[in-house]
């Protein structure tokens, strides 16, 4: 048996990406359910086999039992699956995870406010108000605590990628989506969500998938999404694929792509085709037919 993964809308909803980070990077089987933000009904009226939850993510475990809350789901999680290192091993490590995560979760009002996460577009606002700035100065003192006291040899705070960099994901999208001022060792950390595979893939179905909501449309000027380029692609009306199904699902294509070299590959429904698009690099199983020596 496996979990139930309920999430909102994958371009707007930071608690969500969290969670689907915790799932998708330590690769723990889940059936995965959307509500929409669009919707005129609320998130718990969306999700009433998941009562008393009322707020995205939330899960329901392998015995039944619901849980809400991307805190209490990454603490269940690593109870659950102890080999897994979703908190480093290390005590000292993980005791400064949780420090951090925690903080993160309950904090930076300012910038939660004032920045919402939207991956669809991505602003100016290098000059942000001071109240936005304070929180800023906190996150970069908490970042690097981390590295000081973790001593970390790769890009994330604790060691290998953990739950705290999980839930400050969202954080370096909201940086990197209102083109804050930071130093430079938070930026590399920035950059590093910005390239990190599960995050590409995440950003890709949100632009995809759901509808754009005008209410988190922002007066900044509008410029271009800092993190890699993608492979440029397109949907395509030609059905000479190289492949004969689907990378994903395995079925016949009926939704196809054109790289801009020509090169034409199949899908078996057009998200599994436009999410590939968005990004085509996000996707391995992708890349292993249309490069596979690569």
């Amino acid at each position: 048996m496996s979990y139930t993964l309920v999430l909102g809308d994958i371009a707007y909803s930071s608690w969500s990406l969290r969670a689907w980070l915790l799932f998708e990077k330590f690769n723990i089987p889940r059936t995965t359910q959307y509500v929409s933000f669009a919707n005129e009904k609320s998130v718990a009226e969306q999700m009433p086999e998941m009562s008393p939850a009322n707020t995205v993510p939330t899960i329901k475990t392998p015995d039944g039992a619901i849980v809400g809350d991307s805190l209490a789901i990454a603490e269940e999680l690593a109870s659950r699956h102890p080999d897994l290192d979703i908190w480093p091993s290390d005590p000292k490590a993980r005791a400064t995870a949780r420090f951090l995560a925690a903080e993160m979760h309950s904090g930076f009002a300012a910038l939660r406010t004032a920045c919402p996460m939207s991956l669809r577009l991505a602003y100016d606002w290098s000059s942000p108000d001071d109240a936005v700035r304070v929180d800023l100065a906190r996150i970069e003192s908490l970042w690097a605590h981390a590295r000081e006291v973790c001593q970390p040899e790769g890009p994330w705070l604790c060691g290998d990628y953990s739950a705290v960099d999980a839930f400050f994901a969202p954080v370096a999208a909201r940086i990197a989506g209102f083109s804050l001022p930071v130093s430079a060792a938070a930026q590399a950390y920035v950059d590093a969500h910005l390239a990190d595979p599960e995050f590409r893939r995440w950003r890709a179905m949100g632009l995809v998938k759901g509808a754009t909501l005008e209410r988190y449309k922002q007066t900044h000027p509008v410029v271009d999404w800092p993190g890699p380029k993608p492979i440029v692609a397109q949907a395509t009306a030609r059905q000479d694929s190289e492949n004969a199904t689907c990378p994903y699902s395995g079925k016949a294509p009926t939704d196809f792509l054109e790289l801009d070299d020509g090169r034409v590959f199949g899908f078996c429904n057009a998200f599994c085709r436009d999410k590939t698009v968005a990004d085509p690099e996000a996707w391995p199983k992708f890349m292993a037919i249309a490069f596979p020596n690569q």
